[in-house]
């Protein structure tokens, strides 16, 4: 049963020092009881308190590390069924699946890919996360190397064991133990097998079994021979399998407290077509996968499931914005253009996009509107000719420029009056509306 906030409170040292980020004890309590904060965070908390609070205040999905280093992935950890209620935290890890018997070449290829899959979005590196080795051979010497090369060729990504054969699984294990590889199929029969492995090498391991009953049983033997960091596959293939199964786990970890399914979720959504795969991928990515196994990484599909993996995982109530400061576009003098226009990362990104398209070396001022695009700004207060002038004169761009002209976006044309009264022998020049008329713009001043 939860433990109420005021419950929780009476188990806490009530020193209210703050190490928890917190003002008082009963602050961090009560966000303890909505399972906004880990125990952890309390470093003053007796043992007693410890084994008390410690099934009541665990998260209702577990939260562990997928792969090491800097580019380990966070899973779990989720609290709402929907983003809009809060957010979703841990944006789910994309693995490429390749067999063992693929060859040298190809195992080394894909890694590659893997490894090079990195790209940009709106101030955000994006890639491909994890590789899942599939064991196809038989041949448990085979896997072995061919799970040490990937690693070797990879070595950033997470790996994922998938293979449902103790021995060989064991002997891939201690070629990458450092890795934490996951290993991805621990069944009904081999549980014990699987579970003494993570145990061994302190790796996790992904439950696979039919239905949520099974899984739901399956997680629980596992836990009872001692493994905690659990992923669960509950076989579900289709679309519909999915959305039904990956939202029953979720409701039933979220609403119920039901621990047995309270862990992170895997779907392989292997394909023959990868257009068909990209859709199912992008349905397991909307509900609540935590993996997603797909057959190739072609850069298309990537930008694809990429985008729509960022858009879900990024706080709804909080705008993507870029820092306020002046960009250099290309290698601007003292008589390069200076532009100007709001954080708003997609606006930021696609303003810039386009005066790189010019080939016209500019200044493009950015100004912190909390995030909101031009029109957003003006009409919210944020975008004034106060504001842009207090902007400008504090950034110490008019040592840097011989003519004091400032290109103002054409949506707020109608502050460029006030803009010059505050500007004090600024000339304000209002810009383009859009902003794929900036290269011609900029070009026409330039001739």
């Amino acid at each position: 049963m939860a433990l109420t906030g005021v419950q929780i409170f009476k188990l806490l040292p009530k020193t209210n020092c703050k190490k928890c980020g917190f003002p008082t004890c009963l602050a961090f309590a009560m966000s303890l009881a909505q399972n906004k904060v880990e125990l952890s965070k309390c470093p003053d908390v007796s043992e007693d308190a410890k084994k008390t609070l410690g099934e009541a205040s665990a998260p209702p999905i577990r939260t562990f590390n997928l792969g090491v280093g800097d580019k380990a992935v966070k899973m779990g950890g989720e609290t709402v069924l929907f983003r809009h209620d809060k957010k979703f935290f841990n944006p789910c890890a994309l693995a490429v699946n390749i067999k063992d018997t693929s060859g040298d070449d190809e195992l080394a290829k894909i890694a590659v890919e893997v490894a090079t899959s990195e790209m940009n979005r709106v101030g955000q590196q994006l890639r491909v996360d994890a590789i899942s080795v599939e064991y196809a051979s038989n041949d448990s010497a085979l896997y072995a190397k061919a799970v040490k090369l990937i690693a070797d060729k990879a070595p950033d990504a997470a790996i994922l064991l998938n293979c449902k054969d103790a021995a060989a699984a064991e002997a891939a294990v201690k070629t990458i133990a450092a890795r934490k590889p996951l290993l991805y199929g621990a069944t009904n029969e081999t549980a014990e097998a699987m579970a003494n492995i993570a145990k061994t090498h302190g790796v996790p391991i992904c439950a696979s079994a039919q239905g949520l009953d099974a899984l739901s049983a399956l997680t629980e033997k596992l836990q009872g021979l001692g493994v905690n960091d659990i992923v669960l596959d509950s076989g579900a293939k289709s679309a519909k399998e999915i959305i039904e199964h990956n939202t029953q786990i979720r409701r039933s970890a979220l609403k119920k407290n039901f621990k047995p399914l309270g862990f992170p979720v895997l779907n392989c959504v292997i394909r023959d077509d990868s257009t068909l795969e990209a859709s199912i991928a992008s349905v397991a990515i909307a509900k609540y996968a935590s993996i997603v196994i797909v057959s190739s990484v072609e850069k298309w599909k990537n930008l694809a499931i990429f985008t729509l993996r960022q858009n879900l995982y990024t706080d709804p109530q909080v705008p993507m914005q870029v820092d306020q400061k002046i960009y250099n576009i290309g290698e601007p003098t003292a008589d390069s253009p200076l532009m100007i226009t709001t954080n708003f990362s997609l606006t930021y990104f696609i303003v810039s996009g386009e005066v790189e398209n010019s080939k016209v070396p500019s200044r493009l001022a950015v100004m912190d509107s909390e995030g909101l695009s031009v029109l957003t700004a003006w009409a919210a207060g944020k975008f004034t000719a106060a504001k842009i002038a207090q902007f400008i004169k504090e950034s110490g761009i008019e040592s840097q420029v011989s003519h004091k002209e400032l290109i103002i976006p054409g949506q707020v044309a109608i502050l460029s009056g006030a803009l010059e009264d505050k500007l004090e022998g600024w000339k304000i020049t209002v810009g383009p509306r859009e902003a794929n008329a900036i290269p011609t713009f900029l070009k026409s001043r330039a001739s």
